[in-house]
């Protein structure tokens, strides 16, 4: 019998139904279940509403649950087979409530056994809401009411081993009385009723069940305790030191070798490794309750009985399981119904499980053949470029992301006293500080994986510039000694910066060259695309169109390179160093190089600190030279429709105004 469900046999005979026929009729040793369409629709809803309710039960909704549930059941005809499980769940979600409401779970336990009166499910709740309660004597019936339709039901027998020691506490005596299982309902036999017509004539055929009596070998209920999983399986009575070996092997099936032990009075572990030791425990062990055995995990060596055990095999499934409760029985009419459709269609299945055997066959040594090939070799080649630039690319992305939120806006208010002012100055440059960090350990982690990855390098030289910058406006803003330790590491950085840009342009330029060495010829990775049939997965560009990009790129590459010169030797002219006219003039060589005009080369010599009228404070301005910058970057050197991506965002930089703030706090 099933524990989760209630028993199919306690449906009414005025559930078997005539099978339909149009021309004549066939008599099966079971008549088949003929459900209208309706009918299918409502139950079809109805076990959309209990899964529903399953779910909100698992996540603690109970009172939406118990809407599912009654939902559910109204769907439902009144002795359909679910109600009783629905009712349960019902039951269940009265139990788990705060506070809980056991009288209305024992309600609905009983409208549960209205309809299925030996569902063993009901029973066991109802003695739990009845331990609840205190009413140890109701509770005692139920569960030896389940325990005499159902020996080995573990939930039962825990219910039942706590009710007899509060009853034994509480010195209660009960009438002990013999329990007899509820009486089934009593199915009425459907009298043979003829109807004629014209066209037919239609018989119903009843056709008894016959009960085959089988004898049952008596089960033992043990606990299995490995580690912190605790199981509970069943063995025969009698059973050997093998067979329990094989129980133990199914309910654990990744454990290979091990021992069975079990505890002694002293409380020490003692292996078993005889069936006549077993047998002792078995008589030591409390007839009512169940054997604690305990699974240690060993090395083959260590286990004594691993070889026999392994002579014997390991059958997938016990005769004496806790599967045997759940086989499948297939009826004669279905298989004689298959046998009747196959030949009638005139197909045999065996053939189809013949060709799918074949396929994979064949396809899986196609597959070898392919990748084992030379020309799959040039193929992954590709692929692993093409990843390992993917990768790259993310964690340029990446530091991107942290070069922008550098940059983030510092509200001040002008009522703000000057301590409240320097508290959120110092936290905001310590954040940009923190996030320009972040940003070169991704550049880094980039070039790792991509050497020749030039966007990088320019971007970790753009990335220790900008921090540069933000360690001299914080130094100078805060009156310190600039001329120690902030100067050392503000140099250190400028220097880091120009060998990135040196060598991220290098790299570029040598792309370049070999391209142009190329000329319109396509490169064997665009001849392998296109034999593939993948060439729309790349953008085509003209010649002019590459020359214009070319252009673009090395532009902004001189004028970035200059504006990194030109501010080191603002900050080389505030320490004394007398290297800043050199800075200066390669500076303006740079920007020379890129095309600048002679009013912008002059707006950004004026704004030099060494400039007699830009001195007026200890930070030198940059307003000016950020607006001739952006001259430069005018309407005719981005119209063109080429953009230089990657790098395009990071170049067109913006000057945070937390450098201005740093300056006048």
């Amino acid at each position: 019998m099933e524990m989760n469900r209630p028993s199919l046999r306690n449906r009414s005979a005025s559930a078997r139904l005539r099978l339909p026929s149009s021309k004549s009729i066939r008599t099966f040793d079971r008549c088949a279940t003929f459900v209208n369409e309706d009918t299918t629709v409502f139950m079809e809803m109805a076990q959309h509403k209990k899964e529903e309710g399953n779910r909100l039960f698992q996540r603690r909704e109970y009172e939406d649950a118990l809407m599912k549930y009654d939902k559910a059941i109204k769907l439902l005809p009144k002795n359909h087979i679910d109600v009783a499980n629905l009712r349960c769940n019902m039951a269940s979600c009265y139990m788990q409530m705060n506070p809980e409401d056991y009288r209305q779970a024992i309600n609905e336990c009983n409208l549960a056994l209205e309809v299925c009166p030996n569902y063993s499910k009901a029973l066991v709740k109802r003695a739990k809401c009845f331990e609840a309660l205190n009413r140890l004597d109701l509770a005692s019936k139920d569960v030896d009411l389940v325990l005499s339709l159902e020996p080995n039901n573990i939930a039962a027998l825990e219910i039942s081993e706590r009710v007899k020691m509060e009853i034994e506490e509480h010195g209660i005596r009960l009438d002990y009385r013999e329990v007899s299982p509820l009486p089934e309902t009593p199915i009425e036999k459907q009298k043979l009723k003829k109807k004629k017509s014209h066209k037919s004539v239609e018989k119903i055929v009843v056709v008894e069940e016959k009960h085959v009596e089988t004898k049952e070998e008596p089960m033992k209920t043990v606990k299995l305790f490995f580690g912190e999983d605790i199981r509970y399986a069943h063995v025969p009575a009698n059973c050997t030191i093998l067979q329990l070996r094989e129980v133990v092997a199914n309910k654990f099936p990744r454990l290979k070798a091990f021992l069975i032990k079990f505890k002694d009075q002293d409380g020490d572990l003692v292996t078993i490794t005889t069936s006549q030791e077993l047998r002792c425990i078995e008589e030591s062990a409390d007839p009512q309750g169940y054997i604690k055995l305990f699974i240690i995990k060993v090395k083959p060596e260590d286990d004594p009985l691993f070889e026999e055990a392994i002579k014997r095999g390991s059958p997938k499934k016990n005769s004496f399981s806790d599967d045997k409760s759940s086989s499948v029985c297939i009826d004669d009419w279905i298989v004689q119904f298959a046998l009747l459709f196959k030949n009638h269609v005139g197909c045999d299945s065996d053939e189809y499980l013949n060709l799918h055997e074949l396929g994979i066959k064949v396809y899986s040594e196609a597959m070898e053949d392919t990748t084992t090939s030379e020309e799959a070799q040039e193929v992954f080649t590709l692929a692993e470029k093409k990843f390992q630039e993917m990768s790259a690319l993310a964690l340029f992305n990446w530091g991107n992301v942290h070069m922008f939120r550098a940059k983030k806006r510092l509200c001040l208010s002008e009522e703000a006293s000057k301590e409240s002012t320097l508290v959120m100055v110092k936290t905001s440059y310590e954040w940009a500080q923190a996030e320009y960090v972040k940003a070169g350990k991704k550049y880094e982690e980039a070039l790792k994986l991509k050497p020749d990855f030039y966007e990088a390098l320019l971007a970790l030289g753009l990335q220790q510039f900008e921090l540069a910058k933000l360690s001299w406006c914080f130094a100078k803003g805060n009156m310190a000694d600039v001329e120690n330790e902030p100067s050392t590491d503000v140099l250190t950085l400028f220097n880091l910066a120009e060998e990135n840009i040196e060598r991220g342009t290098q790299i570029w330029e040598e792309i370049e060259e070999e391209r142009l060495k190329e000329g319109s010829k396509p490169s064997v990775e665009k001849l392998m695309l296109q034999k593939m049939g993948l060439q729309d997965y790349f953008k085509h560009l003209s010649s002019d169109e590459t020359t214009e990009q070319g252009f673009n790129m090395k532009t902004q590459m001189n004028i970035f390179w200059g504006t990194v010169l030109y501010e080191r030797s603002v900050v080389e002219f505030k320490l004394g160093i007398p290297l800043w006219k050199e800075c200066l003039m390669a500076a303006m060589e740079k920007f020379t190089a890129a095309g600048a005009s002679p009013a912008d080369i002059a707006v950004m010599v004026k704004n030099h600190s060494a400039n007699e009228t830009t001195q007026e404070d200890l930070c030198f301005k940059i307003d000016e030279i950020v607006q001739a910058w952006n001259e430069m970057h005018d309407a005719k050197r981005w119209l063109s429709g080429v953009s230089s991506f990657r790098l395009e965002p990071l170049l067109r930089r913006r000057v945070s105004k937390l450098h201005n703030t740093l300056e006048n706090i």
